[in-house]
């Protein structure tokens, strides 16, 4: 759980390896979560899929920090009162009591016992939860006190306009990820009139489902780049394809992402701009497959012969193996518990 301390201060962040969590807030939705939050799990007239559609973890994010995760992504929107912002994955309300403040004050807590640590903590506004909701005023608002407010201030790092910077000045401190835009930004990637710390990385600038990596400037003045991977969907293959086609691409494109983020940096660690950054997304799932290949499946297989190596996560194994050594950047991950090996070979 102290994978960080041991390193030095001079160390930047954008040069290690860090284990994520893709819709980490999705932990413990169930049926009957799903059940019980019905009326307000509707999307815009479309049909709610089954709950396996929307989970994507099966472990805690508290677990996820003692493994060693460092990178959390949150999908947040407004609760059916329009009272608090809470946790979404697409049309799914995952908790209807957990507040994105209350989970805030988790990070903080572990953060305390954990100071020579640091979380990079990605938001996004998910659109697409209820009926006619948007990003409104009253949205934004929340959203901007919840990550400038006063007890934020303590634990989120606070330079802004788009710099990642060194280990050292991380410590102990929430880097914030910030993929959505507030009143005063234009997209362009830095920090405009926000008044939010962190990297900008607008949503008009992140192509949607891409089969191809894209690069995100999000500090004009230094040229900083995120050079991301987030073939989410392979739906190219059609809507009769095996599971091993889609496990096979989209580990296709991960391993193409990882690749490429190791061949980035020279022999001796260093690269040529401290803040341009990788993420590759190893998480997938392909819903609108017969049958469905729900975010499970996809990250660990189906545990018969239609997937002989096991799912991303599994085929992961033997890259990361001889990849050992190689600087990749933030590795985005399902079900990150299995297997037992995946985030330490991340690391």
């Amino acid at each position: 759980a102290n994978w960080m301390s041991s390193l030095p201060d001079s160390t930047p962040l954008a040069h290690l390896n860090i284990p994520g969590l893709h819709d980490a807030a999705t932990w413990n939705y169930s049926q009957a979560t799903q059940d019980a939050l019905a009326p307000a799990t509707r999307c815009d007239g479309e049909i709610i899929y089954p709950a396996p559609v929307y989970r994507c973890q099966r472990r805690g994010m508290a677990a996820a920090l003692d493994a060693g995760a460092r990178f959390f992504d949150l999908r947040v929107a407004l609760d059916p009162p329009d009272q608090n912002l809470v946790f979404w994955h697409s049309s799914a309300l995952v908790s209807a009591g957990a507040t994105v403040e209350d989970v805030l004050f988790g990070f903080y807590a572990w953060l305390e016992t954990h100071g020579g640590e640091t979380v990079l903590l990605s938001f996004q506004y998910e659109a697409g939860t209820r009926a006619n909701a948007t990003f409104d005023g009253r949205a934004r608002g929340l959203l901007r006190g919840v990550l400038g407010g006063g007890v934020a201030r303590r634990y989120v790092r606070q330079d802004g306009g788009g710099y990642l910077g060194m280990l050292g000045e991380s410590r102990g401190k929430i880097v914030l990820v910030r993929r959505f835009d507030l009143d005063g930004e234009d997209g362009e990637g830095e920090e405009g009139g926000s008044g939010l710390p962190g990297l900008h990385l607008s949503p008009t600038k992140w192509p949607d489902n891409d089969p191809d990596a894209f690069a995100l400037v999000y500090n004009e003045t230094t040229n900083a780049t995120a050079y991301v991977e987030d073939y989410y969907e392979p739906d190219a293959l059609g809507t009769n394809s095996t599971v091993e086609e889609n496990v096979a691409t989209k580990f296709r494109a991960v391993r193409a992402h990882l690749e490429k983020a190791a061949a980035a940096y020279t022999a001796d660690g260093g690269a040529e701009d401290t803040d341009s950054l990788f993420i590759t997304f190893a998480s997938a799932e392909h819903n609108t497959n017969i049958p469905p290949v729900v975010p499970e499946t996809m990250a660990l297989g189906n545990g018969t012969d239609a997937t002989p190596d096991g799912g991303v996560n599994h085929q992961l194994v033997p890259l990361l193996q001889e990849l050992r050594g190689s600087r990749l950047g933030i590795v985005v991950v399902d079900f990150f518990d299995e297997p037992a090996e995946l985030v330490g070979l991340i690391i």
